[in-house]
């Protein structure tokens, strides 16, 4: 049992990832940055949002920019993330 700094329990859990060697230097580095990367594509995701709501684009931007988007999106959905 965890006890927090003003002695109550804590039910925030722990995670502990361990790597082999020096040559896993890449995972750790992905496994460090991943809420950089989620950071990333939801200020993409929000960019293109925004854009094709407020702004007056020709229909071919407007096509472009939604299929870019559907396709994050589909991305994302393939490989189990999402945005909440």
């Amino acid at each position: 049992m965890n006890f927090g700094k003003n002695g109550k329990t804590s039910n925030m859990a722990k995670v502990t990832i361990e790597f082999d060697s020096i040559e896993d230097n890449d995972e750790l580095t992905m496994c460090i940055n991943g809420i950089k990367w989620y950071s990333l594509a939801w200020e993409i995701d929000q960019y293109m949002r925004s854009r094709l709501k407020y702004c007056e684009l020709s229909e071919e931007v407007y096509k472009e920019l939604d299929a870019a988007r559907e396709k994050l999106h589909e991305i994302m959905r393939h490989d189990g993330l999402k945005f909440d």
